[in-house]
């Protein structure tokens, strides 16, 4: 069972984001967060079933 920890800062992030971290620092439900990682609005890296992105990647984008 995993458990949901809460990041008070963008900082506290790991280096590499998943769908829930996209999920959580945008405030979207699942079906936004995978079209949004599925949209090539930026790069994305697939292992196995997971979408991964980096973190300074998302922020730049998120930032504009």
């Amino acid at each position: 069972m995993m458990t949901t920890v809460e990041y008070k800062s963008k900082e506290e992030y790991p280096s590499v984001l998943d769908a829930k971290h996209i999920q959580a620092i945008l405030g979207i439900g699942e079906r936004q967060t995978y079209e949004l990682l599925n949209s090539d609005q930026f790069h994305t890296v697939r292992v196995g079933r997971m979408i991964k992105v980096s973190k300074e990647v998302f922020l730049r984008w998120l930032e504009g």
